[in-house]
């Protein structure tokens, strides 16, 4: 069986990246997002276990003292972790898988698995970022300005990463996006294990 490969996604607040993701994810099959564990309180709409695993600190504290995560950070106060045992049973079954975290644990999961595939997701403009975070009516403007902040500092990081794909279009990135993934799934290492009798009986000629 082919070993999935594990994307990692980053992008600044506001740039599009989990609306992406579940776009990508509605148009190809044996690709699924790991879920995270936070230390953050749910917001209206999320379900734990699907959006996160919500945890209080003491728990995410001992759980980084087990070494049950593959990289954890803190960010605007709260505590963020991708468990390992998911994803290595999930990479093992052939799955691709998506991780949505910050530079800082991009840059940490690189150094513990160097054959994923890095991706930044970027805005088109400054302009259009601010607009994103305002529409979406969730924050007072000290927190927005706090994000623009945080996403200027977020996005001088792109080019840690392999590939880059700047949300304007939310079709147009969409494709490029999916086709990433599909580009990764055709490389000849890929192929020749997913399809090694079919090749073998190709080459073999009976007179």
């Amino acid at each position: 069986m082919t070993k999935g490969t594990l994307y990692v996604i980053s992008a600044a607040s506001g740039a599009g990246k989990t609306t992406l993701v579940s776009a990508v994810l509605a148009r190809l099959d044996d690709l699924e997002v790991s879920v995270s564990h936070t230390t953050r309180a749910a917001r209206e709409g999320e379900v734990d276990g699907v959006n996160y695993h919500f945890v209080d600190k003491e728990t995410f504290v001992e759980m980084v003292e087990n070494g049950e995560f593959f990289e954890s950070a803190t960010v605007f106060g709260n505590m963020y972790g991708t468990s390992r045992q998911h994803i290595q049973e999930q990479l093992l079954k052939g799955k691709d898988v998506i991780l949505e975290i910050d530079w800082q644990g991009a840059r940490q999961i690189r150094q513990l698995m160097s054959d994923c595939k890095s991706i930044y997701i970027a805005p088109p403009t400054i302009k259009a970022l601010r607009e994103r975070l305002t529409s979406r009516g969730q924050d007072d403007d000290a927190v927005i300005e706090q994000r623009m902040r945080e996403a200027v500092s977020e996005m001088s990081h792109y080019a840690e990463f392999k590939y880059l794909v700047i949300n304007d279009d939310f079709e147009v990135a969409t494709e490029n996006l999916a086709a990433i993934i599909l580009s990764e799934r055709m490389l000849l290492e890929h192929q020749q294990l997913k399809h090694a009798d079919m090749l073998s009986q190709l080459l073999t000629f009976d007179d």
